[in-house]
């Protein structure tokens, strides 16, 4: 599976699109659309640039959603799954209960547990609260 033009606009929006290298809320350098490999402190790129990274980034986090998740994915679900997975990591989402609920075939209770992943350092974000609410709709929309 590949993700949707609508997957990857609802990555973008949460996202957002920063030209110039900065520091995530993590402390880590960011660029783009939250690409963080090989960013460097300074590095400036073109909108042109960002979407290269994103589709990179996108097509290995891809290949992790499908390596961790055993069942068959409406093109929604996947979407949503690789917009959680490009946000938190592979390693968050194979040792989720949403993951494990999902690869029991108990998708009302995977999509319950996006609302679980709204917070960073100990507190609830209303950015991450808002991002996993779109994902979990993503998730639920017949596809």
């Amino acid at each position: 599976m590949r993700t949707s033009q609508q997957g990857l606009d609802l990555i973008k929006s949460f996202e957002g699109l920063r030209l110039s290298a900065y520091k995530c809320p993590a402390d880590v350098w960011t660029i783009g659309y939250g690409t963080t490999a090989g960013v460097q402190p300074g590095q400036v790129i073109t909108p042109e640039r960002a979407e290269e990274l994103l589709r990179d980034d996108v097509t290995k986090v891809e290949a992790q959603v499908l390596r961790v998740i055993k069942v068959p994915l409406t093109q929604s679900q996947f979407d949503a799954l690789v917009s959680f997975t490009y946000n938190l990591g592979a390693g968050n989402l194979a040792n989720s209960t949403l993951a494990r609920l999902l690869n029991a075939g108990d998708y009302l209770g995977a999509a319950a547990q996006f609302d679980r992943w709204n917070k960073a350092g100990g507190k609830v974000l209303k950015g991450l609260v808002a991002r996993r609410a779109a994902e979990r709709a993503m998730f639920e929309a017949a596809s």
